[in-house]
């Protein structure tokens, strides 16, 4: 009877460890999700990780794999695809491909209130001003935000995208091919100022931010398939609240955000990761916002589609705002 018993008893506690796991939009007490960085896994990806760490994915009852992204196009793709559940993408950047590629993609919460798109260039370079990058050279990844921006940028600062010679180059390789003379300036983020001083070992960074000459922009997005945020909102919400718990965590523990990125990513500076957070201050509660982490507003949604038409960025009457943002899932409180 023994052995019987004890069979019985194993496969109970099979059947209990399966259910205890879930697909999206099924029932039982853990969801595995899998989730998409911005870019690669640098200091403002921490958020993430510190969700992960703290257990507030766990409390929402998500069993998650975080992923490093490679820029707004490819996460979109990858989230379009099923190759993940959620991602982040840049908000200007998620408008100008939806509007060449119906991705079923919708972006259900704002990371960052402002863009943090940017080039860099080093101080003593030949770069510290917009009319600057003329002839130059500048390194990014295909699709990324900043490349994808860029002729907004342009118009905006008055020269000819067309002058400006972009490298496809691979996120992690950027601030070496900065410092080594290979480039003249990156793209990358505002925030990543930290990471390029440091490589540089103590040269000055010359940041040109795209929000200096477009303020109305929104930064990153968390996205998901509109499938998705239709099927299973309140899946959506639960991941989107522990994420929000996590940036509004990490910004206000910045030097633990960056211990805890570097436990789960050996390769990167606690010191730079932390820096890159207080950055990010700035950027998804900037002052004067009174709304809560993670909002977005349609008008602004609207004005900036109306921005992009205006530049000829996107063809006029391509989006509409609900295109873009499914507003009953975006944070209220």
């Amino acid at each position: 009877m023994r052995p019987i018993r004890s069979v019985c008893l194993a496969i109970l506690l099979l059947s209990a460890s399966v259910a205890c796991t879930s697909e999206p939009g099924t029932a039982g007490t853990t969801t595995k999700v899998t989730y998409l960085t911005s870019f690669s896994t640098f200091g403002r990806d921490a958020y993430a990780y510190v969700a992960q760490e703290k257990g507030f994915f766990t409390e929402a009852g998500l069993d998650v794999t975080i992923n490093p992204g490679s820029g707004t196009v490819d996460v979109l793709k990858l989230v379009a695809g099923g190759q993940a559940h959620f991602g982040v993408a840049d908000a200007t950047g998620m408008m100008i491909t939806l509007a060449k590629e119906k991705l079923p993609v919708v972006a259900v919460a704002a990371v960052q209130q402002r863009t943090v798109a940017a080039i860099i260039g080093l101080e003593g370079g030949r770069i510290a001003t917009p009319a600057d990058l003329i002839g130059k050279r500048v390194a990014d990844p295909p699709g990324s935000t900043v490349k994808l921006m860029f002729p907004l940028y342009a118009k905006a600062a008055g020269i000819d995208a067309g002058k400006v010679e972009f490298v496809p180059s691979a996120p992690p390789a950027l601030p070496q091919l900065l410092v080594s003379g290979q480039v003249d300036a990156i793209g990358q983020f505002v925030v990543g100022k930290p990471l390029i001083e440091a490589a540089a070992s103590g040269r000055k960074a010359v940041v040109l931010p795209y929000g200096d000459l477009l303020p109305d922009l929104y930064g990153n997005m968390l996205v998901t398939t509109k499938e998705l945020a239709d099927r299973d909102p309140e899946l959506v919400r639960r991941f989107s609240g522990a994420l929000l718990k996590g940036l509004r965590y990490s910004i206000e523990h910045p030097d633990e955000a960056g211990q805890i990125l570097r436990k789960y990513q050996p390769t990167q500076n606690s010191d730079v990761a932390a820096a890159e957070m207080r950055l990010m201050t700035g950027y998804s509660k900037p002052d004067g916002f009174g709304g809560p982490l993670g909002a977005v507003d349609e008008g602004r949604i609207g004005t900036i589609i109306q921005l992009l038409e205006q530049a000829q960025a996107i063809p006029a009457g391509s989006l509409r705002p609900a295109d873009l943002v499914n507003f009953g899932l975006v944070p209220r409180s």
